[in-house]
């Protein structure tokens, strides 16, 4: 049987390399056509996953995303991105225009597999999940301090009472991956014991030496699997002007269902959508994603990838429930912190433990290394889920630097507005799936 799966295996991969050939991919990176953005066309054979890789691409060089067209029924696969960088203008850094066209271009291997960032070879990866709690960072990265365990690259979320984290880390002494498995079991055996029963739902630990793996793309799959959209008690409680509109209907002449999308706009998040409705094995046929203002609108076309679209309420309610969730684990909540110092051993624990003595708790941060340069953001709250008082900030950073630790505004909503404000062109194929012209078209609900 083994030896028949290989076989088949081999033969579709020689298929989508024949495919491939006959078909390459092809961008075109446009700057003249739109005023206020950079318009790039990507036109490729079409295979599941391959949206999310070219919006993984684009967000992790941190562009902006203000509108999109998407279209691949058939065998064929076409977007358009309008998109600017962090400071509302057009992409015209030569380097960036060219890794754009060399990833997603002929030449490029992510067409033909899923898109991996982190090397395993330099670092070894660490995913841990379970209930979030005040202080957790700070035990978590104590532990590993103790261990001898340096934190090179981090990402923590905190979403519905559970909190993840993927970190990449090195030994202290060398500055190498952890290789040693008896090592690493204890690593795995005392981050657990922290987290709580590792027995049961409430914690996870894995330690991979192997796999190089998307941070971002892992968080949401640990989520997901954790069953965090899964609604923590009253739903009343919950602010309505920050909670996404989510809607899916079924468009029975065509076998769709339609998912619409309604939220504050906020960096990666079509990225997040897209993320989640891929793993979910949910196919976007056609789609489109207006966020030019402070709001963002976003319309998938979609299908299981059994063909099927959505098939019952349950199955309805489920999709709404993990589109909000995954909206709402990267809202950032909390008082937005910026470390910026030399790195060193514990570092991290350090700056952690000093914000559990002041009564903080961490809502989300992202720990990056480059160059022996520590660059850390922390999004943090009262303990008790209040503001941060700002005599405890003065206080914090007068012990570990004024000049290291700053408190940092969100410009992002500023940009959104200005960009908003100065955009005057239409998108080129804006209208061709708004969800108003399709209800001419026998779009009807699917459930009463």
């Amino acid at each position: 049987m083994e030896p028949n799966m290989s076989f088949s295996q081999d033969m579709d991969d020689e298929y989508e390399k024949l495919i491939r050939r006959m078909n390459p991919p092809r961008v075109v990176i446009d700057n003249e056509s739109c005023k206020n953005a950079t318009v790039i066309q990507v036109d490729s054979a079409n295979r599941h996953g391959i949206l999310l890789e070219v919006v993984q691409i684009l967000t992790d060089l941190n562009l902006v995303i203000t509108k999109a067209y998407i279209s691949s029924d058939g065998g064929w696969f076409m977007d358009v991105f309008n998109v600017i960088d962090q400071d509302g203008n057009k992409i015209t850094d030569e380097e960036i225009l060219d890794y754009i066209q060399k990833s997603l271009g002929p030449d490029s291997s992510c067409f033909g597999r899923s898109v991996d960032v982190l090397s395993s070879t330099e670092h070894t990866a660490i995913e841990l999940i379970g209930r979030d709690r005040p202080g957790l960072l700070s035990e978590l990265t104590a532990v590993l301090t103790h261990l001898k365990c340096n934190v090179v690259s981090a990402e923590i979320w905190t979403h519905n009472t559970r909190a993840a984290a993927v970190m990449q880390i090195t030994d202290q002494g060398t500055g190498y991956a952890i290789t040693d498995e008896e090592r690493l079991s204890r690593i795995k055996e005392l981050l657990c014991n922290v987290l709580g029963s590792s027995q049961s739902k409430e914690a996870k630990t894995e330690v991979n030496t192997h796999v190089a793996i998307h941070a971002e793309r892992r968080l949401h799959q640990m989520m997901f699997d954790d069953r965090d959209y899964e609604q923590i008690g009253d739903e009343e409680d919950e602010d309505e002007r920050q909670r996404p509109n989510v809607s899916v209907v079924n468009w029975y002449d065509k076998d769709y269902s339609v998912v619409s999308v309604r939220c504050k706009d906020r960096p990666k998040l079509l990225f997040d959508t897209v993320c989640t409705l891929t793993d979910m094995q949910y196919v976007v046929f056609h789609g489109s994603v207006d966020a030019e203002g402070s709001e963002a609108y976003q319309e998938y076309y979609i299908r299981h990838v059994d063909g099927s679209p959505v098939k019952s309420e349950a199955e309805r309610q489920r999709v709404i429930q993990c589109l909000e969730a995954a909206i709402k684990r990267r809202v950032s909540e909390g008082l937005k912190l910026e470390l910026c110092t030399t790195d060193r051993a514990g570092l991290l624990s350090d700056v952690t433990r000093i914000f559990r003595e002041n009564s903080l708790t961490v809502t989300q941060a992202e720990v990056t290394t480059r160059g022996g340069k520590a660059v850390n953001i922390f999004y943090v709250r009262d303990a008790s889920g209040y503001n941060v008082d700002a005599k405890t900030i003065d206080s914090i950073r007068q012990v570990i630097g004024q000049t290291i630790l700053k408190v940092k505004g969100n410009g992002s909503k500023e940009r959104k507005q200005k960009v908003a404000q100065e955009t005057q062109s239409r998108f080129l194929f804006g209208g061709l799936f708004k969800s108003r012209s399709f209800c001419n078209f026998g779009l009807v609900r699917s459930y009463s």
